[in-house]
């Protein structure tokens, strides 16, 4: 297997790709694919990176992922919950080179333009959940048509982006292998103390080249991206009504409170304490 970009598995006769994800974690490595992923989270919550920004991701969310987007999935296992991810893949000329440009598609356009930053769905969630659910015994055909009625369903949803810059370059081997390595490092000890030199060194680049290949690569540096995703955890832990502000910031990666707070602010607009208890 390809670091990037990741190949969907397919028969040469199917289409349209159906496809269940199911275990402790989702594929929680970097990767890209041609196909656009339409997809829904059944059981399962943690963290989703697309483009330069850090999601959250739960239970009854359903998905837009664009062609060549790359992505990662971090499960929170902290629950122990088996997460389940459905998914159709398909591509512009999946059904032919022509399909999407007959007249009867036109509105199908404003979904191609919805998955080049992504895009997670904000209503219809219901009829949207139960869709997906129906592909799993459905035949071929069925699917098919309920594929059409899930696009049909989010063209009429309110839908809000994923992320706001894509590096438009697709990624070479090697420069997915390097990103996809970045990302690990990142997503599995963004709680600990890392600097520059070590971040740089699992790159396998200077430090100052690391920050203009990092920087131009997600338009922004890597220590901003870095209390994003600590802030997205902050965000999980603080669900957890029992934990104190203090053992959130610390779990967080945050060496003192005063500084998460002020971070957690900007970002959130709204102070932990707030979030809390709104959510």
């Amino acid at each position: 297997m390809k670091v990037l970009p990741f190949k969907i598995p397919k028969s040469k006769d199917v289409a349209l790709i159906y496809q269940e994800d199911q275990g402790e974690v989702l594929y929680d490595k970097l990767h890209q694919h041609e196909e656009i992923q339409l997809c829904l989270i059944v059981k399962g919550e943690g963290t989703l990176v697309v483009g330069d920004t850090i999601n959250e991701y739960t239970s009854g969310d359903v998905l837009v992922i664009g062609s060549n987007l790359p992505h990662v999935f971090k499960s929170d296992t902290s629950n122990h919950e088996t997460s389940l991810m459905l998914t159709l893949f398909f591509t512009k000329t999946s059904f032919g080179d022509d399909f999407f440009l007959l007249g009867d598609f036109n509105e199908v356009e404003k979904l191609f333009q919805i998955s080049e930053a992504g895009g997670k769905v904000l209503s219809f969630k219901e009829e949207l959940f139960n869709l997906f659910i129906s592909l799993k015994e459905a035949s071929n055909l069925n699917r098919f048509i309920t594929f059409l009625k899930i696009i049909s369903t989010i063209l009429k949803a309110d839908v809000s982006p994923l992320s706001t810059f894509i590096y438009q370059k697709k990624y070479s081997d090697n420069e997915g292998k390097r990103m996809r390595n970045i990302m690990d490092y990142t997503m599995s000890n963004f709680n600990k103390e890392i600097d520059l030199d070590t971040i740089a060194g699992i790159s396998n680049m200077t430090t100052n080249a690391f920050c203009r290949y990092f920087k131009q690569r997600t338009n922004k540096t890597y220590f901003q991206f870095l209390i994003e995703v600590r802030i997205e955890s902050a965000c999980r832990l603080l669900k957890n009504h029992d934990a104190l502000i203090a053992e959130v910031s610390d779990k967080s990666g945050f060496k003192n409170i005063s500084n998460f707070n002020r971070k957690f602010k900007e970002i959130k607009g709204i102070t932990p304490s707030k979030y809390r208890l709104i959510k």
